[in-house]
């Protein structure tokens, strides 16, 4: 089992190495547009596969989109949807399918792809690869009741949340226009899929950031690096088991530069690279992919801004706590077992004396300690810390 972390859509492939080695560990590929002509979909299998060769040699899987081949209508052909299934399947670059993009439309019902059509597609890849999982990507609007019919037609659920724009939170028509909204569509789309996993795509640029001879009026607009971290570690916080990260291919709101070289590496550089980093590192890496732990930490005395989700390994327990907003202050955590005397905040460094800059295998993060169970730490509005604790 592992925690995707999802380049949608990647950088050329001659830019593999770089974010494979930052700890990616997939990217989106496939298309919205595969064809119904034997000789078209031949030459855009071979296409594809070319494209799963580079990223196995780097260490990468891909999230092969099916587009809408999996919009099977009763007696529609299945032809298209099984070839490309069937080339693909056994490629060992295949981490997952992506089923028909946000299905349910946020703004007509009326043109959304009816559930039991892909549930169709899904019986049909499912009867042909049971190895590899069919995602469904679901757009952050409109009701769980209105997706729960969509559960027969995917193995994980997903949803695309992006709410750095302006103003601020068009992409979601949930209440909340604050960058907490991610854990509001975490939790939501958990409700709509039932017992499966999810996975939570989060932003580098949208549609909604960028302007276009039709819209001339939307403005550009990225998070930072401490918002991104936030959004990720909230939807962690509140049950992803997978994130994705969409638009570094947008060029038309790039640097040149990038926009020359095909994707957004400015973003990359200062805001991405270093959560993809954390999250595949070995200190947090196996807490991702554990289970929920029955410790139930708690904050105390309560507070509606704070999020927290425990993971247990055979070593660790880990605690992900963040603040949703409020003020900067100190929070109490508690419900931790008996005999906990302390432990590490991830990724935040406090040493005395330093060690060598040479060193950095002697650099320590630093340590909170714990009494009866529980601790204070400071929080700001937007904070994230995770805790690790010796078992």
């Amino acid at each position: 089992m592992s925690f995707p972390i999802v380049l949608s859509n990647g950088p050329p492939p001659t830019a593999f190495q770089q974010i494979a080695d930052a700890g990616v560990t997939m990217i989106r590929t496939g298309r919205s547009d595969w064809s119904q002509s034997t000789a078209t979909l031949d030459a855009q299998i071979a296409a594809e596969r070319a494209l799963l060769d580079d990223a196995h040699v780097h260490g990468l899987q891909c999230w092969v989109w099916l587009g809408a081949l999996t919009n099977l209508a009763p007696g529609a052909s299945d032809a298209a949807l099984r070839r490309v299934v069937e080339a693909l399947r056994t490629h060992p670059a295949l981490g997952a399918w992506k089923g028909q993009d946000e299905p349910r439309n946020p703004f007509d019902v009326s043109l959304s792809t009816p559930p039991d059509n892909l549930a169709r597609g899904h019986r049909v890849v499912s009867s042909l690869d049971g190895d590899h999982p069919l995602v469904i990507v679901q757009a952050p609007r409109g009701s769980v009741a209105g997706l729960v019919p969509y559960r027969p037609a995917f193995d994980i659920g997903g949803v695309d949340i992006y709410p750095v724009s302006y103003p601020p939170g068009i992409h979601s028509d949930q209440p909340n226009k604050d960058l907490s909204v991610v854990g509001d569509v975490t939790q939501w789309i958990r409700q709509a899929a039932g017992t499966k996993p999810v996975w939570v795509t989060l932003q580098i640029a949208w549609s909604g950031v960028t302007p276009t001879t039709s819209n001339p009026g939307r403005v550009p607009r990225f998070p930072s690096h401490a918002d991104l971290r936030f959004m990720a570690y909230q939807a962690i916080a509140n049950g992803a088991r997978g994130l994705a990260f969409f638009g570094g291919h947008i060029t038309a709101v790039q640097r040149p530069a990038d926009a020359q070289a095909g994707w957004n590496w400015t973003f990359w550089r200062e805001a991405l690279e270093g959560i993809v980093r954390e999250l595949s590192s070995t200190a947090l890496g196996p807490a991702l992919v554990a289970p929920r732990s029955g410790v139930a930490a708690h904050t105390q005395p309560h507070s509606d801004d704070i999020e927290i989700a425990t993971r247990e390994t055979a070593q660790f327990l880990y605690v992900v706590v963040v603040r949703r907003g409020g003020t900067t202050s100190q929070i109490g955590i508690a419900g931790l077992p008996a005999g906990t005397s302390g432990g590490d905040v991830l990724f935040e460094y406090a040493q005395d004396p330093p060690p060598p800059p040479q060193d950095p295998a002697n650099q320590k993060f630093r340590s909170i300690g714990v009494s009866g169970g529980a601790f204070r730490d400071w929080f700001a509005p937007h904070d994230a810390h995770v805790y690790r604790f010796p078992r």
